[in-house]
């Protein structure tokens, strides 16, 4: 995980969700999404599903961890920009964009300013809030 230094960011960084669903998006490269186990049964809760039936319909297993089906595609849950289960979705989609490959020492690094609108927007994430999240991150990390 690349190391977030709060000294370099004291006023935190802003971040709004506009919704567009970039996040959701491939752009023609494999973005898997890892799911925990209880994150799919909160998914197949919220689908009214039972766990093993939204594994067995949704779900790959890679290197011993599961993800959603078809990482080289967008989002299975994405519906034109909107997420289906927003609700319940996955912690790695819960942490976007605050994930330690898309932190510089200067904010937010180049390329997901060039995929995410909402950066620079909304309210400002305090350092701690920020250092929250990427622990969060290093969670969904130690998955891959």
């Amino acid at each position: 995980m690349a190391e977030f230094k709060l000294e370099q960011h004291p006023q935190g960084l802003r971040f709004e969700c506009t919704g567009c669903g970039e996040c959701c998006r491939s752009r023609g490269r494999k973005s898997y999404v890892y799911t925990a186990l209880d994150e799919r049964r909160r998914l197949a809760k919220h689908l009214a599903m039972r766990t093993s039936s939204f594994t067995r319909k949704y779900c790959e297993k890679t290197h011993d961890f599961y993800h959603l089906k078809d990482p080289s595609s967008d989002c299975l849950f994405l519906d034109g920009a909107r997420c289906t289960v927003y609700e319940a979705r996955p912690s790695q989609c819960r942490t976007f964009p605050f994930w330690s490959e898309n932190l510089g020492p200067k904010g937010w690094t180049a390329e997901v300013r060039k995929d995410c609108e909402g950066l620079g927007r909304g309210r400002r994430h305090s350092p701690d809030e920020i250092v929250v999240r990427l622990i969060e991150d290093q969670a969904r990390e130690q998955m891959e």
